[in-house]
């Protein structure tokens, strides 16, 4: 089955449609830089022209850099204040209108849909306990997963650290507008992820966005207890992740199977009394 991705960022919006059986594009992504100001019109026009480049007719996912409740943008990151209470679903829904075919556009947050496609198909597929996926690129995006299933809409990318909110300092846009080394960024990405590790003791950070296709040149300056990977869907992952989420539940991420507990004989704490 294939369902269309759209990947809203603050920088360029794309897409491709994607078969969702095994987390491929059907053909090569289609990009177009964000408009500035980006309003509602301005980006639902945008969204509407990368659809029709690719003729689509059928269901559409979107990625949007906000908290999304319903289809509804609850904040804006990167991103015109006026989408703050605004209907996404409905705003896209009405630029696309018949290449739709009379399906409404299922809308999720970016982050979200990044980790949603890493869980099912990459960096994250079959891994259980506690994972976060982080992305970095014009802001810090988050997802967490327990067990495989998605906790929504969390916002950690915007943690205070030493006073500063956190993607003002470690984000990619960040390091490319203050040319920072790669080992310098790398010491803000550490103390960033140092932070999310000591709140959260995850079992597997997954390091996404546009600084993963470039992993070699930052992973060795990261000292962490926890086990970091990048991504392997790079920047495919919102595209993906859009799509599966489109797709409905049967095509989301699935909790990996617990290893079976082994039996044995009862043992006693200090002191001789049970647990």
């Amino acid at each position: 089955m294939r369902v269309f991705g759209v990947d809203i960022g603050g920088t360029g919006i794309k897409g491709a449609p994607v078969d969702i059986e095994d987390g491929t594009l059907a053909a090569p992504r289609f990009r177009v830089p964000t408009p500035q100001p980006a309003d509602p019109e301005s980006v639902a026009r945008t969204v509407a022209e990368v659809v029709a480049h690719f003729e689509w007719t059928g269901p559409v996912g979107a990625t949007f850099p906000a908290v999304i409740k319903s289809g509804v943008a609850r904040t804006a990151a990167n991103v015109d204040e006026g989408w703050i209470d605004t209907d996404v679903s409905a705003v896209l829904g009405g630029a696309l209108g018949p290449a739709l075919a009379g399906s409404e556009v299922a809308v999720v947050n970016d982050a979200d849909a990044a980790g949603v496609a890493e869980m099912a198909f990459g960096a994250g597929r079959d891994t259980s306990g506690l994972v976060v996926m982080t992305t970095f690129g014009t802001g810090i995006g988050t997802a967490l997963f327990l067990h495989g299933q998605l906790v929504p809409n969390t916002e950690l990318g915007h943690l205070e650290i030493h006073g500063h909110d956190a993607e003002t300092r470690a984000s990619e846009a960040v390091r490319e507008r203050e040319d920072l080394s790669w080992e310098k960024w790398a010491k803000r990405v550490n103390r960033y992820l140092s932070t999310l590790e000591a709140l959260l003791w995850p079992d597997l950070i997954i390091v996404g966005g546009g600084a993963s296709r470039k992993a070699e040149k930052f992973f060795d300056h990261l000292e962490l207890r926890t086990k970091v990977v990048p991504a392997q869907l790079q920047n495919e992952a919102g595209i993906v992740g859009a799509a599966l989420y489109a797709g409905g539940d049967q095509t989301r991420a699935r909790p990996a199977p617990r290893p079976a507990r082994r039996r044995g004989p009862a043992t006693r704490p200090p002191g001789g009394r049970r647990p």
